[in-house]
């Protein structure tokens, strides 16, 4: 059992997320930094997909009311076991009573920690991540609430340490559906611009702050599907990169996708931060997602 006794800003169960559920207007959530999400659990034994909690910039605390290991991952580097600091992408033993906490990152947005056995709570929709788009799954953690762990399920890796990954200041795109409502120059500017991420950043998308991008049609666009990665712009042309918890459709027209091994640094985001979109050509006998 994890006792949280602080969740910080926003603490979250997440999972690889539900897919398939589109046609119920669902969306696939889960972790908004897959690749962290999965080294956690590798790090301690885990299948990838178990369920592990997602925490925005720092400030989850939590307590072992039994003997547990841990790995943390994502834009943590550091995290403090009863008022001592350790590194984090590494096993972590706390003992019955420790308590951990998460300070703030110095970069990156979302941290990962996952326990040995996995979180055992119910899964909703065949997961057991909590999507804040559709209110589906786990509520948000809160203070002193309880959380089951399950039997560890496999045995310990060969590797007990892994690297952090640096923060990326560039995404790869590739021309979206609806590239040719734009003029050319929208597309230059998307390409040349360095964008700031704007103050509105959450699970759903990340807006970027910078010049408006001109439209070469103006007429209205039927409502058609949305992924993960889309990027979209509403009426006041600044674009909005959809993060895991994306409406299934919209109505606005989407100019680029962002590559889908790009998709994890989208996570770490944080407003303020700088960002360049940039085009490249795609390796032969690859595919998007």
């Amino acid at each position: 059992m994890i006792i949280v006794v602080a969740p910080g800003p926003r603490a979250l169960l997440q999972d690889l997320g539900r897919p398939g559920q589109a046609a119920l207007g669902v969306s696939r959530s889960g972790a908004a930094d897959r690749a962290a999400s999965r080294l956690a659990n590798r790090l301690i034994g885990n299948p990838v997909e178990a369920a592990v909690i997602e925490t925005v910039l720092g400030g989850l605390i939590v307590e072992a009311a039994a003997p547990h290991w841990v790995a943390i991952t994502g834009a943590a580097r550091r995290v403090i076991i009863d008022g001592l600091e350790q590194s984090s992408h590494a096993p972590i033993r706390l003992p019955r009573g420790a308590r951990l906490e998460l300070p703030a990152p110095e970069t990156g947005l979302c941290s990962y920690l996952a326990v040995r056995g996995g979180f055992a709570v119910e899964p909703v929709l065949g997961s057991r991540s909590h999507d804040t788009l559709a209110g589906l799954g786990p509520a948000p953690l809160k203070a002193d609430q309880r959380l089951p762990v399950g039997a560890p399920a496999g045995p310990w890796p060969g590797v007990d340490l892994a690297s952090p990954r640096p923060r990326s200041g560039t995404l790869r795109i590739d021309p979206g559906p609806r590239r040719d409502w734009f003029t050319a120059a929208a597309w230059e500017l998307l390409i040349t611009t360095e964008w700031r991420v704007g103050t509105a950043v959450d699970r759903v998308g990340v807006r970027l702050d910078g010049p408006a991008l001109p439209r070469s049609r103006t007429d209205e666009l039927p409502s058609e599907g949305l992924i993960r990665g889309a990027i979209q712009v509403p009426a006041d042309g600044h674009p909005l990169i959809f993060g895991p918890d994306h409406p299934v459709t919209g109505g606005y027209p989407v100019i680029a996708v962002v590559r889908g091994a790009d998709l994890d640094a989208t996570a770490q985001l944080r407003p303020g931060d700088p960002l360049r979109l940039v085009r490249t050509e795609k390796p032969p006998g690859t595919t998007q997602f």
